[in-house]
């Protein structure tokens, strides 16, 4: 397989040129701002997008931005869970959780990912700090209600306490942070990823976040929306073009939108160095959104 330094090689010095001029305008622009990455997907399980990830997110702060990594893991929990003899069982694309299954829930997100990832990062002469949203009371939460089922230990977002990340990032350190936080109960609750990422950037007061998946962004009849605005994407989900797991994804990306995050992305990462191309480039690689 090519890398995107294979291709860039074999451009014209001219093409080089414009890239790179292309690229110092929103270097400039990002300096010293917030940007919260959702990682998940195919690109948290392929070795070669694992590193890739990791490498972008060590350039980013390298070129003076801050950023602050949420990931999600469902896929190897629900290996995990296998593996451990229970069935997982979802309703409305969020796993129902019962003792048993969180604890497998924490375990896996918390600790063998958190930590890969933590390690990828200091691989590539980061700092990375993995943290899960009970450490520093980052994130409170509460037992999520559904009309239809008892989710068990499934948890919403009551509050997001920013000041442990700030210290951290003011430090010069990496946050990698898992979706499990606690409630004034004392319990443990597992939280959608996609939804800690949006509420971490509105709490932060990122001025972007970007959602990895493994879709190239919102599509119309195979094609890519580039850019999209709130109400547009509103349309889009009540004619049914955005559906099944793209609907809490999305919902979350208008949450963050909604309340002061610039600009929202949904990526595809299973692209090389989808992170940089999409931050700084003209063209972009998947579907922005913006109020209007």
């Amino acid at each position: 397989m090519k890398t995107n330094n294979d291709q860039l090689s074999k451009l014209p010095a001219d093409e080089k040129r414009q890239l790179l001029i292309e690229a110092l305008s929103y270097i400039q622009g990002f300096r010293k701002k917030i940007v919260v990455i959702k990682y998940g997907g195919a690109a948290m399980v392929q070795e070669e997008f694992k590193v890739s990830f990791a490498r972008d997110i060590v350039l980013l702060q390298s070129l003076g931005m801050y950023p602050v990594v949420v990931h999600g893991g469902g896929p190897e929990v629900t290996e995990a869970t296998k593996q451990y003899g229970l069935e997982s069982k979802f309703i409305d694309g969020l796993r129902i959780t019962d003792i048993s299954s969180l604890k497998i829930s924490e375990m896996v997100l918390s600790g063998t990912i958190n930590k890969e990832i933590v390690a990828n990062i200091n691989a590539q002469d980061g700092i990375g700090v993995g943290m899960s949203g009970k450490d520093g009371r980052l994130i409170l939460a509460a037992k999520m209600e559904h009309p239809e089922a008892d989710l068990g230990y499934v948890g919403e977002i009551v509050r997001i306490n920013p000041e442990l990340i700030l210290t951290l990032i003011e430090k010069g350190y990496i946050p990698v942070i898992s979706p499990i936080g606690m409630g004034k109960d004392g319990n443990t609750y597992n939280i959608n990823a996609d939804t800690v990422a949006s509420h971490m950037a509105v709490a932060l007061k990122a001025q972007k976040v970007i959602f990895m998946t493994d879709v190239k962004g919102i599509m119309r009849n195979d094609e890519l929306i580039d850019h999209a605005t709130r109400n547009e994407v509103l349309e889009l989900i009540e004619e049914g073009v955005i559906s099944g797991g793209m609907v809490p994804k999305v919902r979350g990306m208008l949450h963050a939108l909604e309340n002061g995050v610039e600009r929202v992305h949904i990526i595809c990462g299973m692209d090389h160095h989808a992170v940089i191309s999409e931050l700084f480039t003209d063209k972009g690689t998947g579907t922005m959104l913006t109020i209007i």
